[in-house]
């Protein structure tokens, strides 16, 4: 069963209505459900498939593919000498299941990996799409996990695919109100706020939710998954970044380094913690890690475009590299233990503000500002000896001359501002208005679990309460 992917599915329906040949580029990370949605949705058109194999050589590639390419045919097939001798197989294999009145699809999966280095494959792809296919009632649909590698092999080729993609798809994971549909279908009852714990720790991953069992709370899932010996997360983080990117080393230190900054790095912070080349390189794997989605980049208010912050918003990444991986005892009661402690609560309220910057739609509808151009940005001013510093993790400058100033709070009751709360936030607020030398209003806006029980501290400070409730509700697209 499907869930969400809404716009995704309308695409890909489109396509089978098209009167020309389609290729297809579905990108997403690893885990995402990019294999399930092209398999559901296209389950009665795809005449070829071929999934990459990992760490594989070229003949043991080719030897994969011609071995589908005899089942389409439905006999014995001559060795292939490369690529190009194989999509004229293929060729061969199609034409006598062509139909003018149906799309057959052509699924190419794991494409970094079938594409081995030095194969030619995709130019031998491109004179494949060019010269015969293009022209017929078909679509092939390259995916991959590999999201940088397609962008930049495929979409942005200068040779045989140049502009050839005529759809493109990013699977995302799942949004919280995709999470809570996805969890119904299974008949759980979690409620909203234990939802969210275990958003913090899996995110919105498909194939880490499936993991989660009924009859069991979410503590006990939690500890099920990430602590015990056979659970599928306690080891994930090893197997993930290597499984998509080469020298995955890097990456690695990246992410780490970015795992203990609560404010996010610049590019240069990066390089010097991380201890990785001041070059292109260290801005090639920074977009890698955003285009695949494990951190993401903001531009500081009112500063220039090569300032901006990076942030880890994986929150499995997080979750492990804070907990799983330093945990000394494994099995039951070890997360149980775990969430008791000030460490725990600390990084809930570190994992919440990042749910909270993924759901930046979610949280302008909220606002009934959904039609109305904004950016996110974060904003830092460090300390002096005369003057304390500021931090606002994120902001909303709106077209209409606002700006929606966050403070983001994960408790489980309802919030209470207290005198010297409600001080800080009035001078912070001030500090910030001052600092920045805007002249739009500026608007202290809370995001907490159950909301506010407002009091005279907090009364004439926020402007606007938002809940977890409003973090649930549905995107539109208003452009």
């Amino acid at each position: 069963m499907l869930i969400g992917r809404k716009k995704e599915i309308q695409i890909l329906n489109e396509v089978l209505s098209s009167p020309k040949g389609e290729m297809i580029a579905v990108l997403g990370r690893r885990r995402v459900g990019k294999t399930f949605l092209i398999n559901t949705i296209y389950e009665q058109n795809i005449i070829f498939r071929q999934t990459g194999i990992r760490n594989a050589t070229n003949e043991e590639q080719l030897r994969a593919f011609m071995v589908n390419v005899e089942r389409l045919a439905g006999k014995k097939q001559e060795p292939v000498k490369d690529w190009l001798d194989a999509f004229f197989r293929l060729r061969d294999a199609l034409e006598p299941h062509l139909q003018e009145d149906k799309k057959q699809i052509i699924f190419l999966d794991e494409l970094s990996w079938l594409a081995v280095k030095g194969s030619k494959f995709l130019d031998f792809l491109g004179y494949f799409w060019n010269d015969w296919a293009v022209r017929q009632n078909l679509v092939i649909v390259l995916c991959g996990s590999a999201s940088s590698w397609i962008i930049q092999k495929v979409i942005n080729d200068k040779g045989g695919l140049h502009n050839r993609v005529t759809k493109y798809i990013r699977l995302k994971p799942f949004t919280l109100l995709e999470t809570e549909e996805y969890l119904k279908s299974r008949h759980f009852s979690f409620t909203r706020y234990q939802i969210v714990q275990l958003y913090m720790a899996f995110g919105g991953v498909p194939l880490y939710l499936e993991e989660v069992k009924k009859g069991k709370s979410v503590i006990q899932n939690i500890n099920d998954i990430c602590f015990e010996e056979t659970g599928l997360l306690k080891d994930e983080f090893n197997r993930l970044y290597p499984a998509l990117f080469e020298n995955s080393d890097k990456y690695i230190a990246i992410i780490r380094t970015l795992a203990d900054s609560h404010k996010g790095l610049s590019r240069q912070e990066i390089i010097k913690n991380a201890k990785v080349a001041n070059g292109s390189s260290t801005s090639k794997i920074l977009e890698e890690l955003e285009q695949s989605d494990f951190i993401m980049a903001y531009h500081p208010f009112k500063k220039k475009k090569k300032d901006k912050i990076y942030r880890l918003t994986d929150e499995y990444s997080l979750f492990y590299l804070r907990f799983i991986e330093n945990t000394a005892y494994e099995g039951a009661g070890t997360f149980m233990q775990l969430s008791d402690k000030q460490a725990f609560k600390i990084w809930c309220g570190y994992a919440f503000e990042s749910i909270c910057m993924k759901h930046v739609k979610q949280i302008k509808r909220a606002l009934g500002i959904g039609g109305v151009y904004t950016t996110t940005h974060s904003y830092l001013k460090q300390g002096t000896e005369d003057e304390e510093g500021i931090q606002v993790d994120m902001l909303i400058e709106r077209a209409d001359r606002v700006i929606n100033l966050f403070e983001i709070k994960f408790y489980n009751t309802e919030f209470v501002f207290t005198k010297s709360y409600g001080e800080k936030l009035r001078k912070r607020l001030w500090a910030f208005q001052r600092l920045s030398k805007t002249r739009n209003h500026v608007w202290l806006t809370m995001i907490t679990t159950f909301g506010v029980r407002h009091n005279q501290h907090s009364l004439g400070l926020v402007e606007f309460v938002l809940t977890l409730d409003d973090l649930f509700l549905e995107e539109i697209d208003y452009f």
